[in-house]
């Protein structure tokens, strides 16, 4: 059905894996058929979690170069930007599933994701300045992860840096062995699909409604949602029940 990604899903998770020999470079069509799944997942009430991963060497080496010329770069933007615009769409947590080269527009892309999990051998970088570009999509988000300092650096110097450093400047939730990767990202898949869906899109919208709200209505705000739409719901119900039970929570995702 795609040319450039597979894909797996079960009722509770879904799984995309770029797909384009050799190292997953996004060009205008593949961005819009990323663009098109994750559209039609995120209407979806039943899952609890997505995970992008690369297929072969690299998770994703950035946007092909050839498609920023002058009568390309208008629609390669927008294809672009539309994946982001959906992945904000998305109320359960994304989780990208990095190995190899994620550079460019590949990090952009694991960036927008909620949680990075990586191979040890992984490398991470905004090489777009070598060329005479910048990367819009990670001009505006890495301030937001990891300071404006941080983020002029990558954006600036071009350097590559390797797992261990992304950990520490707070870009990656874990690192692990590549051997290992799958494993791990299945390990918080399979945590989420022990949650209610709802009660999963709550926490990510309590986190992501109040990112840049000040201190006190932030927590005016999580409260509110806390009392007002959580407590009222009847999985909380019966995640309250279940403990006094002493059994598994049986969710109704309502």
């Amino acid at each position: 059905m795609y040319k450039h990604i597979r894909l797996e899903k079960s009722p509770e998770a879904a799984r995309l894996i770029l797909a384009r020999p050799k190292h997953n470079v996004l060009n205008i069509e593949m961005m819009g058929e990323i663009t098109a799944v994750l559209s039609s997942w995120a209407t979806d009430a039943e899952l609890k979690g997505v995970v992008i991963a690369g297929e072969g060497a690299s998770f994703c080496a950035g946007v092909d170069v050839g498609e920023h010329s002058p009568e390309l770069v208008d629609q390669m933007i927008a294809a672009f930007n539309g994946i982001f615009a959906v992945m904000e769409k998305i109320e359960v947590p994304l989780i990208a599933e990095v190995q190899g080269a994620c550079l460019g527009g590949g990090l952009e892309l694991a960036i927008a994701c909620d949680i990075i999990v990586a191979a040890r051998e992984a490398t991470f970088g905004q090489p777009e300045i070598r060329l005479g570009f910048f990367p819009p999509y990670a001009a505006v988000r890495l301030p937001k992860l990891i300071g404006p300092a941080k983020a002029i650096e990558i954006c600036t110097t071009g350097r590559t840096y390797s797992a261990a450093e992304a950990m520490s400047l707070g870009l990656l939730s874990r690192v692990t062995a590549k051997e290992n990767l799958a494993q791990e990202v299945e390990e918080i898949v399979a945590n989420l699909k022990a949650m209610s869906p709802l009660i999963v899109r709550l926490n990510k919208r309590a986190v992501t409604s109040n990112l840049d709200k000040a201190s006190p209505k932030a927590l005016a705000a999580a409260t509110d949602l806390f009392l007002k739409v959580l407590m009222k719901t009847e999985d909380t119900r019966e995640g309250i029940k279940s403990f006094y039970e002493r059994r598994k929570p049986i969710w109704k995702n309502r």
